[in-house]
């Protein structure tokens, strides 16, 4: 079976390879130099070798179109451009690095784009060491149209995006991570491709199943041998190359092929020889791909969307599903994980979604109060400390950080950020169009958006401006919400992460509309924690606490016990 994208033979010889079976004849064009035709060989591929070495600009032409390799490793002038040949042993590693448990895993989500590219990040990588978080997780960063994007519209799932730099300049931000303690995690998108620079239909129409409909156009077809190790290669890329310490597979319930997924996970294992860690982002709730043990957790979008609506009163959209009883919700969440283990969805037309996920580990779930998408798939991208108190955010961030579930925070979320962060593309002309009236489409089931007038209002995607407000800045009370998080984070590491490799429920219960219990062993003590989100007082356990926000038992208050 032939592999995807060129293979350096030495300094001065390259292999190239193109799975092209809809083609008659592939042609290798290196720029500067004549170009080469290649060998049709069996299942549709087509391979020829050449006298180039490291940084040589190739592409592939067939009939009268010009087409970047699509396991590039690297692009010149975005994903219509050339692509590179690269050495992917030229970086000299610095760490010697051996991984963290994944109980230990606080991770911040961050766009690399909006830090200044991986440069640019890497000069931030001190501070956030110094707050306690032990893991980063990056926004997807292969290859897309234009010069912004938050990832999911890549082309090109081998080649980092230019406009966030090379990939030296990557793997170096791996390096000053792992100098830093700090793992390094990957979003990944292996469900669809985007709308620019995308060309394997034209040439490979079997890289897709057309008849199987995803929000974004044909299913991947990962059952074909060839998209199959076009996928399972990329993740193993990422994880061997750039030696990422885990990846986050994008909302895999829309690739449907539960076998696919889990030999990639197995494969991932024999082959990778250190701990990496596999994330799922499943809307279906699929406790059986965690009890597998195949993947460390998903993130758990039943704790943020509960938590949302007690913090904001919103019921818009998928909200409706949690505005019943949402403290009831929220102790069930805390005690077992999944909110919905198979009821119906009233937001899904009644569909019923999840399975049961009592039986897993609390640190099978990856809880958060903002994210990418919680933010930014919010018309006006604005964070929690415009939609609430304080006092209430601050609570809420103490039931995230200290209880067991694994914690994220998205960048911004340290300082109180009140700098949106909102969904921005950078196409043109007629796919410019339909992308901005697709995004305010998206907002007809709001009421604050249910009127053209008020749909025209939500930020156009494709304005620069629409970038750059989404460039974190700290909010007015930063140095504040800093210390509350390193508090936090350092109580986390001192006196809960030593519990969580066995940690289990003792059961949750609501104490009324908004206020819940819960506990969890964890080793020898009891973990138990109090949230409060009403306006009266609640019953609490007897005894100073570990940290409260706020009185124990009050209103917005938050207070946890260890014993």
């Amino acid at each position: 079976m032939m592999r995807w994208g060129p293979e350096l033979l030495a300094d001065d010889r390259t292999a190239f390879r193109l799975w092209a079976p809809d083609a008659d004849a592939v042609t290798l064009e290196l720029e500067g130099l004549p170009p080469v035709d290649m060998a049709a060989g069996e299942g549709g591929w087509f391979s020829a070798e050449a006298a180039v070495g490291a940084d040589t600009r190739y592409r592939f032409r067939i009939g009268d179109m010009a087409v970047p390799d699509p396991a590039s490793r690297a692009q010149d002038g975005g994903v219509n451009g050339w692509s590179i040949v690269v050495d992917p042993d030229a970086y000299p590693w610095r760490s010697d690095w051996a991984g963290r448990a994944w109980e230990e895993t606080v991770v911040m989500e961050v766009h690399a784009g909006t830090c200044g590219g991986f440069r640019g990040l890497a000069d931030t990588l001190p501070e956030i060491a110094a707050l306690g978080v032990t893991a980063v997780e990056l926004m997807p960063v292969n290859a897309f149209g234009g010069t912004r994007n938050w990832g999911y519209d890549g082309v090109l799932p081998y080649a980092p995006a230019d406009s966030y730099g090379s990939p030296e300049d990557l793997k170096a931000l791996v390096d000053r991570a792992h100098e830093l303690g700090v793992s390094m995690y990957l979003d990944v998108v292996y469900n669809h491709f985007g709308p620019d620079g995308n060309y394997l239909n034209s040439y490979a129409s079997g890289f897709f199943h057309p008849e199987v409909k995803t929000p974004w156009g044909g299913a991947v077809a990962v059952d074909e041998e060839p998209a199959r190790r076009f996928f399972i290669d990329n993740a193993l890329m990422w994880l061997q190359e750039y030696r990422f310490d885990g990846l986050r597979f994008d909302a895999v319930h829309a690739i449907a092929n539960d076998a696919f997924l889990d030999a990639m996970a197995a494969e991932i294992r024999a082959t990778v020889k250190r701990p990496v860690h596999l994330v799922l982002e499943n809307e279906h709730n699929d406790s059986d791909r965690l009890a597998a043990g195949k993947y460390d957790a998903q993130w758990n979008d039943d704790f943020h969307n509960v938590l949302h609506v007690l913090l904001t009163g919103e019921t818009d959209a998928y909200y409706a599903d949690f505005t019943d009883r949402p403290a009831e919700r929220l102790a069930r969440c805390l005690a077992e994980g999944f909110i919905y283990q198979g009821e119906a969805s009233a937001n899904q037309d009644g569909k019923t979604r999840g399975k049961r996920s009592a039986h897993l580990s609390p640190t099978s779930f990856v809880a958060f109060l903002q994210n990418h998408d919680q933010i930014g798939n919010r018309a006006l991208g604005e964070r929690l400390t415009l939609l609430t108190s304080a006092a209430k955010l601050r609570a809420t961030t103490v039931l995230l950080l200290l209880g067991p579930q694994i914690p994220l925070i998205f960048m911004g979320d340290e300082t109180g950020s009140e700098t949106p962060f909102l969904f921005f593309t950078d196409f043109h002309d007629e796919l410019a169009d339909a992308v901005r009236e697709g995004r305010r489409d998206e907002f007809r089931k709001f009421a604050a958006f249910d009127e053209p007038a008020e749909r025209a209002t939500i930020p156009d995607p494709n304005c620069v401006d629409t970038f750059e407000r989404s460039r974190v800045q700290p909010g007015p009370a930063a140095d504040t919400w800093r210390a509350f998080y390193t508090e936090l984070l350092t109580l986390r590491r001192e006196r809960i992460v030593s519990g969580l490799k066995h940690a289990s429920s003792l059961g949750a219960k609501a104490l009324g509309d908004a206020a819940v219990s819960a506990r969890w062993q964890l080793g020898d003590d009891v973990l138990t924690i109090v949230l409060n989100l009403g306006s009266e007082p609640v019953r609490v356990p007897e005894g100073p606490p570990l940290y409260a926000s706020g009185e124990p038992g009050a209103a917005d208050s938050c207070a946890v016990w260890l014993a």
